[in-house]
C-alpha cells in the first residue's frame, strides 16, 4: 500500500517482516520526494532509534493480541496543506487512531506535550476519515524511566511499555479502512493571509465545519442576493456584519470581493494599515486591496469624483473615524462612514456598501463614535438607502432597516476550537476573575494552550521547541503601545522600532529569517496585529494596565479620549485574541507587576515550566 503524504506505510506484520535497513530507506527516499532533499543525520538516528523500539514492543504483542497483526502503521504522515507537519507515528488499530510522537528525551516538557495534543485535535477536526473515531494522543520519551501516565489528555508512555498499552485497547469502532483513511480529505482553517492568496489565486478554500457552523457560506449567499437586486433594481444597500475577533468576517470580505468582481467592479478597503500592508506583501498585489485613506484621498479630498467600483467592502469599519479626527486628518467635515457614503452616492446607478465591524476593538483615537456614526451619515445622504444588520445593530437605526442574524458572527473561527476563548478574555478584563478561572477549564480541554510565565526566555524556547521543524508556523512577540517597562526585557514596542518594522516580512518570511516574527527581534503593538493573526503569539503585558485593589487600572492617563480605560482594555482584547493554537503571557518579573500575575494566575492561566 503506497501514500504519497507517508514515509512508510503497512501493517504491523510486513512492518516486523521489514528489514531495518529497507525499512529505512523506504523513509529516506519519500523524504526526498515529499522535501526535495536528504534527511538529516539526526533524523535518520531518530528513525533507527523509533524503529528499535517499536520492534522490540510489536514481536510480543502478536501473542497476546493477534489480531494486531493487520493493524496499520503510518510512519512520518505529513498532514496535506500543513507545510510539513508529521507526527512520527499514525496507528490504525481496534477502530482507534493512536498519534505516536517520539522525542530523544528523558523528561516531559510542556511543548512536546502539546505538539502531539495538536496532532490528536488537528485530526480530529479536520480529517474527514477520523471525524467518527476516537484519536488518542501519545508521547514516547524514548529515555524514560516512570510508568505509563496521562498527562494534559496526552498518554505518556515508558518506551518499554507500549505493548502493554496497545493490549489494552478495545474495539470501540469498526476497523478503519487504512486505503480511505490516507487518502481522505484534510481541510485545515487557512490564515487571512492563507486565505488571501487562495482566493486571488482562484484555489478553492477549504469546506471547514468551523466555517460551516459560522454560516459563513450562507452569508456570502445572502450578500450575492443585494448586489443582485441592487444591480436589477438601481438601489443602493448598506450591509453591516459584526463580529467578535478571529470570526472570519475579513474572510468574508475578501471572499465577496473575489466572488462578484469578476462580475462587477468590487474593492476591498481597510482602516487597518498593517492589514492591507500584510496583504499586498503576500499577494504581490495592489489591485483589489487597498487602504481606505487612499480611497478619501482620490475621491473626496483631491476632487470629489465616483469610484469605478459598484461593490465596496470596509473592512475594521469599527475605526471609522469621527468627524474631528477627519477633520483634522483630512479636511473632511463628516465623519468616516458619512464619507464613505457619500462616495458611494457618486457611483451611477446602484452600490453595495458593506461595513465589517469588530466588536470591542476600538483602539485608536477618533474611534469612539460607534455604530451610530452610521446612522448619522445616512440622516445627511442624499440619495435612498437601505441597511441590512443584525437584530442587535437595528436599534442604531432610524432608517428602514432589514434585520438578518445572519450578520452577527459570534463564533471564532481563529482558535481552532476555542470557542470560550472570547467569553475568557472578557472576564479577565470586565475584572470577574472567578468566572474566568471556570471558563478556562473548558478552553483547555478543547487544545487550546494559555500560559503564564515571568521568564520570557522560558516562553520564547515553548515555542521553538512546540513547531520545530513546522516551517508554517509563525508565532512572536505581541504587546501594548503604551506599557513603559518591556523594552529592557527585550520585547522592543517604543514607537521609533515598531516604526522601522517591515510588517509584511515580519508576518510572512520563513521562520529562519531575520525579518519573520520567530526571530523574536521585533514586536507588533495592538495597532499592528489588529485583524492578523499567529499560531503561537507571547503577549508582554506591560505596565500600562495593572491589577489594583480589584480591577485594572491605568498608570498613566491619555490626552484627547472619552474613556483612556476603555481603549486600554480593548488593546488587550486585541493582543489576547490574536493565537490561533493559544498563547503565553510574560509579566515582568517587577514588585509593581506582581499583583496583575496573581490576577491573571488567579484567571486560570498555567504556570509554564521548562518540564511538564
Amino acid at each position: 500500500m503506497s501514500c504519497i503524504h507517508s514515509g512508510w506505510l503497512g501493517s504491523i506484520a510486513a512492518f516486523l517482516a521489514c528489514p531495518t535497513a529497507s525499512w529505512l530507506e523506504t523513509l529516506a527516499t519519500n523524504y526526498q520526494t515529499l522535501y526535495h532533499q536528504q534527511p538529516a543525520g539526526t533524523q535518520r538516528q531518530a528513525w533507527d532509534e523509533c524503529g528499535e523500539i517499536l520492534r522490540s514492543q510489536l514481536e510480543p504483542l502478536l501473542n497476546t493480541r493477534p489480531d494486531s497483526k493487520s493493524w496499520t502503521l503510518i510512519f512520518e504522515y505529513e498532514l496535506p496543506g500543513e507545510g510539513g507537519r508529521r507526527p512520527d507515528l499514525v496507528l490504525l488499530g481496534a477502530g482507534q487512531i493512536l498519534v505516536f510522537e517520539f522525542k530523544q528525551k528523558s523528561a516531559l516538557s510542556t511543548a512536546d506535550l502539546d505538539q502531539v495534543a495538536a496532532y490528536r485535535r488537528d485530526l480530529a477536526e479536520y480529517h474527514q476519515a477520523s471525524a467518527n473515531n476516537p484519536v488518542t494522543a501519545i508521547l514516547i520519551p524514548t529515555r524514560y524511566t516512570k510508568e505509563n501516565t496521562t498527562r494534559n489528555a496526552v498518554q505518556v508512555l515508558n518506551p518499554t511499555q507500549i505493548s502493554t498499552y496497545l493490549e489494552t485497547l478495545v474495539e470501540i469502532q469498526p476497523e478503519i479502512d487504512a486505503d480511505r483513511w490516507v487518502n481522505s480529505s484534510y481541510e485545515p482553517l487557512p490564515t487571512v493571509i492563507d486565505a488571501a492568496r487562495r482566493i486571488f489565486q482562484q484555489e478553492p478554500l477549504p469546506s471547514i465545519k468551523r466555517a460551516q457552523s459560522a454560516k459563513i457560506p450562507e452569508i456570502l449567499d445572502y450578500l450575492a442576493q443585494i448586489v443582485d437586486r441592487a444591480s436589477r433594481q438601481k438601489e443602493r444597500h448598506l450591509i453591516l456584519i459584526t463580529g467578535v475577533p478571529g470570526a472570519g468576517k475579513t474572510l468574508v470580505g475578501l471572499q465577496f470581493v473575489y466572488q462578484t468582481e469578476r462580475d462587477r467592479p468590487a474593492i476591498f478597503l481597510s482602516g487597518n494599515r498593517p492589514l492591507i500592508t500584510v496583504l499586498q506583501y503576500a499577494l504581490q498585489s495592489k489591485a483589489l486591496v487597498r487602504e481606505i485613506r487612499n480611497f478619501y484621498l482620490q475621491h473626496e479630498v483631491r476632487r470629489q469624483t465616483a469610484a469605478r467600483e459598484h461593490i465596496v467592502v470596509f473592512d475594521e469599519a469599527q475605526r471609522a473615524w469621527d468627524a474631528d479626527r477627519m477633520s483634522e486628518k483630512y479636511g473632511i467635515t463628516r465623519a468616516a462612514p458619512g464619507a464613505v457614503l457619500r462616495i458611494c452616492e457618486r457611483v451611477p446607478d446602484w452600490c453595495v456598501l458593506l461595513g465589517l465591524i469588530g466588536e470591542g476593538q476600538t483602539i485608536h483615537v477618533g474611534e469612539e463614535g460607534g455604530i451610530e456614526q452610521w446612522d448619522q451619515g445616512l440622516k445627511s445622504a442624499i440619495e435612498p438607502w437601505q441597511v441590512h444588520c443584525s437584530t442587535e445593530q437595528a436599534k442604531y437605526f432610524e432608517t428602514t432597516t432589514y434585520t438578518n442574524d445572519l450578520l452577527n458572527l459570534t463564533t471564532s473561527l481563529r482558535s481552532h476550537l476555542a470557542k470560550h476563548l472570547q467569553t475568557w478574555v472578557t472576564h479577565v478584563l470586565n475584572g470577574e476573575i472567578n468566572q474566568a478561572k471556570l471558563v478556562m477549564s473548558l478552553l483547555a480541554s478543547e487544545g487550546f494552550d494559555c500560559y503564564l510565565t515571568r521568564d520570557l526566555e522560558t516562553a520564547k524556547n515553548y515555542c521553538r521547541s512546540r513547531y520545530k521543524d513546522q516551517s508554517d508556523k509563525r508565532y512572536g512577540l505581541v504587546a501594548s503601545s503604551r506599557s513603559r517597562n518591556l523594552v529592557k526585557y527585550g520585547i522592543r514596542n517604543d514607537y521609533i522600532s515598531t516604526q522601522k518594522l517591515n510588517l509584511g516580512a515580519w508576518y510572512i518570511d520563513s521562520t529562519d529569517s531575520e525579518t519573520s516574527c520567530c526571530a523574536f527581534d521585533r514586536v507588533v503593538t495592538e495597532f499592528s496585529c489588529q485583524g492578523l493573526e499567529l499560531d503561537f503569539p507571547i503577549v508582554g503585558w506591560g505596565d500600562d494596565l495593572i491589577w489594583s485593589n480589584g480591577a485594572w487600572m491605568m498608570t498613566k492617563s491619555q490626552k484627547n479620549v472619552r474613556n483612556p480605560l476603555q481603549l486600554r482594555i480593548n488593546s488587550y482584547r486585541v493582543l489576547l485574541t490574536r493565537g490561533r493554537d493559544g498563547f503565553i503571557i510574560f509579566v515582568p518579573e517587577e514588585a509593581k507587576m506582581d499583583s496583575t500575575f496573581e490576577a491573571l494566575r488567579s484567571s486560570g492561566l498555567v504556570a509554564l515550566d521548562t518540564e511538564a
